[in-house]
């Protein structure tokens, strides 16, 4: 798996714009904040090895910060949300040209 640098700063307002339309849609992965700077991975539910990752951000909302992560380009499709790299942790739908939506568990710990 590649590791491409991010940066763990906190997105502004309005700052994540999202590549979705036909056949593309985009995952929103609420998370607490004690898993700022983690990288998430998900994968197609029918190929688990092709993975896609991204970190976690502090996301300024009404009311203070929460915590995400948002991968988009994604072909529409059900994705598998990975605890850490051997243990799956949900399955969701993105769905084609939309945003599909998932709260990690306060009790899942990450790896």
């Amino acid at each position: 798996m590649s590791h491409d640098h991010h940066t763990l700063t906190p997105s502004g307002q309005g700052t994540v714009v999202l590549n979705i339309g036909a056949g593309i849609g985009a995952l929103v992965i609420h998370t607490p904040g004690r898993l700022h700077g983690h990288e998430i991975e998900v994968s197609p539910v029918a190929d688990p090895a092709v993975r896609t990752h991204a970190a976690v951000r502090a996301r300024y909302v009404q009311g203070g910060a929460s915590f995400a992560v948002v991968i988009d380009s994604l072909p529409a499709g059900r994705y598998t949300v990975w605890r850490d790299p051997v243990t799956a942790l949900a399955e969701i739908d993105v769905p084609d040209g939309g945003v599909a939506e998932f709260s990690w568990p306060s009790e899942a710990v990450a790896a």
